[in-house]
């Protein structure tokens, strides 16, 4: 099924199935791909399924609809391509998920084990060097001692509406970045942001309460 994953800055913030003949993206709340942005038209762009094949047709927007850098009125969407409005980066992704596509993970504070929460950004592609044999250890809460394995390319962690973290799998390892929620994960005491952190071995998360190791072998 064809599905269109948002990211600003190199973290996937939302991800969004489409299921229907019509799929509308704008600032306004009751499109169905919402994006409160000012670079962003109320009305912006519209993505239109027939069969298999998927169309992105721009709405008259003030700043335009870009699809791998080239501004466009209506094209038909590629598998991989990549479509800009403002500063917000949107994958289009249309072929079945191979085996190595899981699920991310979020640690939940307060709750028994790790439950899975919206699928990763892509499959996991194999990667040399640093950014392999890496996990978050939890610490505290009814998780202790559990291991989640960081095998995707993006991996979120916390307390959806609390606070949530994404630690995203990069050539050379890995970084960690505040997605949402009012309570911003720390870093070694630190807090952390929207701009992405690089990680290091034996550093320490905290998130809604919950504490993290990072470790990589």
């Amino acid at each position: 099924m064809p599905k269109m994953i948002v990211s600003i800055d190199g973290v996937v913030i939302k991800e969004v199935q489409l299921t229907k003949d019509r799929t509308t993206l704008g600032r306004r709340p009751y499109n169905d791909i919402v994006i409160d942005n000012l670079a962003v038209s109320g009305e912006h762009a519209v993505m239109q399924m027939m069969g298999n094949e998927v169309y992105l047709e721009d709405l008259n927007s003030t700043n335009g609809t870009y699809i791998n850098g080239k501004a466009v009125k209506k094209q038909l969407l590629q598998n991989n391509d990549t479509v800009e409005i403002g500063k917000y980066k949107i994958k289009f992704m249309n072929e079945a998920a191979g085996p190595t596509f899981e699920k991310t993970m979020v640690i939940k504070a307060g709750a028994a084990g790790v439950a899975p929460a919206q699928p990763a950004a892509a499959p996991a592609a194999p990667v040399d060097g640093a950014a392999s044999n890496a996990a978050i250890k939890v610490l505290s809460g009814a998780a202790a001692g559990r291991e989640v394995p960081l095998v995707k390319v993006v991996t979120t962690i916390g307390k959806p509406g609390v606070a949530v973290a994404a630690i995203t799998k990069r050539p050379h390892g890995f970084v960690v970045a505040h997605v949402e929620g009012v309570n911003k994960p720390t870093l070694n005491g630190a807090p952390i942001g929207a701009e992405p952190v690089t990680l290091k071995n034996g550093d320490l998360l905290e998130l809604a309460g919950t504490q993290m190791q990072f470790v990589q072998a």
